[in-house]
């Protein structure tokens, strides 16, 4: 593991990293889609989009900048949607996806959660690689989807 990878720790959700929620996310939006309506409400919005309907924002820290970001939003009873999970694009490659994905699960695990969704896009294949390596799988696409750029929803039951 590098030295970049054990210096990570992540914290809950702090005002002051509320700025790069929004920047790694459109970053990363921008680099492989378009920044859509949703993504800009959510982003500029996640205390009232995310964290008030009951969800969790988590962000990787190196020092204090935050290179890591991802959201655990409220769906249904026992269901929540891993989204906006964006890295910073000089630590991507690295392994942080990973770690993020692991604290994803612990966290799920602590608030009990039973299932968990995401919306991805079968071009992006080392995510696609990554969920599978978490046990994702496949589901079908439903039809009020709110992603456009979505071709693939994927769930894993914890």
């Amino acid at each position: 593991m590098t030295q970049e990878l054990n210096a990570l720790t992540f914290v809950s959700f702090d005002p002051a990293y509320r700025k790069a929620f929004f920047d790694l996310n459109k970053a990363w939006l921008e680099a492989h889609f378009l920044l859509e309506p949703y993504d800009i409400e959510v982003l500029s919005n996640p205390e009232r989009e995310v964290l008030d309907a009951g969800g969790e924002i988590h962000f990787g820290l190196l020092g204090e900048e935050a290179i890591a970001t991802f959201a655990l939003t409220p769906r249904r009873k026992g269901v929540m949607e891993l989204n906006k999970m964006a890295v910073h694009q000089n630590h991507r490659g690295k392994g942080i996806g990973h770690l993020m994905m692991n604290r994803v699960m612990d966290v799920c695990r602590l608030r009990n959660v039973q299932t968990l969704e995401l919306y991805s896009h079968t071009s992006l294949a080392s995510a696609i690689h990554l969920y599978h390596k978490f046990g994702f799988k496949a589901i079908p696409l439903p039809a009020d989807c709110v992603y456009d750029r979505a071709n693939t929803r994927m769930q894993l039951q914890l």
